[in-house]
């Protein structure tokens, strides 16, 4: 990235300028650009051409650069995603690429929370080191596998005990280069358990990927609920444009082994009346059971044992159902391009 006194258009990041009825558009096409690098490119661009445009209205779009990666032969791209933590987000994610796997699908698992990454532990790899493979002239990360599945996480590269204390530009980076630095092959579907909330990380990736679709996880109560709304909006917006393929209500609720009443601890039927008030389907209903709690902790997903076959088989055909839907009838979800607009000045 040039200096802020040496010329963007000397560079080799300038794609086009077009000057058209009182409107300049500039458009830069950058590698993986960070949020901080799109900052300041804006920033040089205005205060370059603020002067001498100032009737006109700026236009500044930065691309993500086109290059040949590793996830060309991946087929399906799905971000499990939550607005508010500890809804079991990543339960749900070790279940589901088990689950794919077990019908025969060729499945990777992407743990996309930097700060709190719990995949290493889900799958029993707490201790594997992802080793690096030259591929055609590229050193590339080699995911773990673990009952199937291809897994790549932060938590492969630090120790447990030591907190990831990261900025988001810092973030980023690593999230970028586990997605394009890794030999992630031939894959029908990818899984990417993000974090909790609507931050950099979340615009890192749809920067990064073209997800062919999102599903969101939420518990009954209506604290969750209302974060979950934020999620669904983050993706709908039309700078991201990503479509909600359905909603999963987790820890819905608690049922002893000796009896067959139900107690709804969290509220009833939160993410039911969320998936009736959006027209976005619900994909399934997940109980507070130990033995999903005790899987996780020991490593080993639930769906790989009789606690939690039933439920999560049902979400996951759900989840290939509506996912082959949205390939029919909507058109493959393209990159965000990051655009900064300013109004013309009078």
């Amino acid at each position: 990235m040039p200096s802020s006194d040496v010329s963007l258009i000397s560079s080799n990041i300038l794609k086009s300028i077009d000057v058209v009825e009182g409107k300049v558009t500039i458009v830069f096409n950058i590698e993986n650009p960070t949020l901080h690098l799109r900052k300041k490119i804006e920033k040089l661009v205005i205060d370059s051409l603020n002067t001498k445009f100032s009737q006109h209205e700026l236009i500044v779009i930065i691309e993500t650069k086109k290059k040949e990666d590793s996830l060309s032969g991946i087929k399906n791209i799905i971000a499990i995603a939550s607005g508010k933590g500890g809804v079991g987000k990543s339960t749900v994610s070790s279940n589901l690429a088990v689950s794919l796997v077990q019908k025969g699908f060729s499945v990777g698992l992407l743990d996309a929370d930097i700060y709190g990454p719990s995949i290493p532990l889900m799958f029993d790899a707490e201790n594997s080191k992802p080793k690096l493979k030259n591929i055609e002239g590229k050193s590339l990360m080699e995911p773990i596998v673990s009952y199937g599945v291809k897994l790549l996480s932060i938590g492969f590269f630090s120790d447990p005990k030591d907190p990831i204390v990261w900025r988001g530009p810092m973030a980023s980076k690593a999230l970028n280069q586990m997605i394009h630095q890794s030999n992630w092959g031939d894959l029908d579907y990818l899984i990417i358990d993000l974090p909790p909330g609507t931050g950099d990380i979340h615009l890192s990736l749809v920067q990064s990927l073209p997800l062919t679709g999102a599903v969101v996880v939420t518990t009954p109560q209506p604290v969750s609920i209302i974060d979950a709304k934020k999620a669904i909006s983050m993706f709908k917006l039309k700078t991201i444009n990503v479509p909600v393929i359905g909603i999963i209500e987790n820890m819905s609720w608690f049922q002893t082994n000796e009896s067959k009443k139900k107690y709804y601890i969290f509220g009833r039927n939160g993410g039911e009346a969320l998936s009736d008030n959006l027209g976005i389907p619900l994909l399934g209903k997940i109980p507070i059971k130990e033995s999903i709690r005790e899987s996780g902790d020991v490593g080993r997903p639930a769906f790989l044992q009789n606690g939690g076959i039933h439920f999560f088989n049902e979400i996951t055909d759900n989840i290939i159902l509506r996912t082959n839907e949205r390939n029919q009838s909507v058109a493959p979800t393209e990159k965000v391009k990051i655009t900064h607009a300013r109004g013309c000045n009078t």
